[in-house]
């Protein structure tokens, strides 16, 4: 009797149906906060995958040396100034990539506050500190998704993909403020899933880890806590901002058709969904 063990793949499967729905190359792609850090690293990979990055940051300076960072090394950007927690500049911002491509293909919402937080008890946290960090953290999401959904609508064709925290799991606590609203997008994440799906936009969440990059943070974790963390990894190792590569880009691509309203964790097995 023939064994079941082993089933051959069909004859006429086409592997390139594989690449091709992986492929970003000549897609239009927004990463906020991108001149620096994980959202620097999104753009050149995006970039080197053949997309056009749009490199969004509050910081004009930094946003125009990575998109020269990137185009130096033959790929396609472009640095366009951009405050999230200002409506206007997110506007401002979509109609420049508006007007220079006609199309915005997906919208990495990497933007946000953290690096610059000092750890405090809750009750410590000045009120006009707060109110900040949930604007730029939670509002700002909601209205670059609001700027970017008409021409992504139109298009038929769309990925959002948020970026949220694995605070949100540990319960990490003296960043109440920051924990609060990477916890919002969760939530953002399902919601605008429902609402977006019927127009072929995918909206979802990537939850990384600890990543170490080269933004020097207000409050560095010690090196004693970093190796606790670490060691509780499934992957024992420092996460980099190029562990969140495949993932994102996938998110981003054709390929991810019929996944939404999902948070994946990036961050070597520390936490686990369930």
């Amino acid at each position: 009797m023939e064994s079941t063990a082993f089933v051959r793949a069909p004859q006429n499967s086409d592997l390139s149906t594989v690449a091709r729905d992986f492929d970003v190359s000549g897609r239009v792609i927004i990463v906020t906060g991108a001149g620096q850090g994980i959202g620097r690293e999104l753009a050149r990979q995006f970039a080197a995958a053949g997309a056009t990055a749009i490199v969004a940051d509050l910081h004009t300076a930094n946003a125009e040396r990575v998109a020269l960072e990137i185009t130096s090394a033959g790929g396609n950007a472009l640095a366009v100034p951009l405050d999230v927690g200002d409506r206007a500049s997110i506007d401002a911002m979509v109609e420049t990539v508006k007007s220079r491509y006609g199309r915005i293909d997906a919208l990495i919402n990497n933007a946000g506050i953290f690096a610059s937080l000092q750890k405090r008890p809750f009750e410590q946290i000045p009120q006009d500190e707060w109110e900040q960090v949930l604007h730029v953290n939670i509002t700002g999401v909601f209205d670059c998704v609001r700027a970017v959904a008409p021409l992504m609508r139109e298009a038929g064709w769309g990925r959002i993909v948020n970026i949220s925290s694995d605070s949100v799991r540990l319960g990490v606590s003296n960043y109440l403020h920051y924990v609060t609203s990477k916890s919002a997008l969760i939530g953002m994440t399902a919601s605008l899933a429902r609402e977006l799906g019927p127009a072929g936009i995918t909206v979802n969440c990537v939850r990384p880890g600890g990543v170490t990059t080269e933004v020097d943070r207000t409050a560095n974790p010690t090196l004693e806590r970093r190796q606790q963390q670490i060691a509780q990894q499934c992957i024992p190792r420092t996460q980099v901002a190029s562990d969140l590569v495949g993932l994102i880009v996938f998110l981003s691509s054709p390929a991810c058709s019929f996944v939404t309203g999902q948070t994946i964790a990036c961050d070597g097995g520390l936490t686990h969904n369930s």
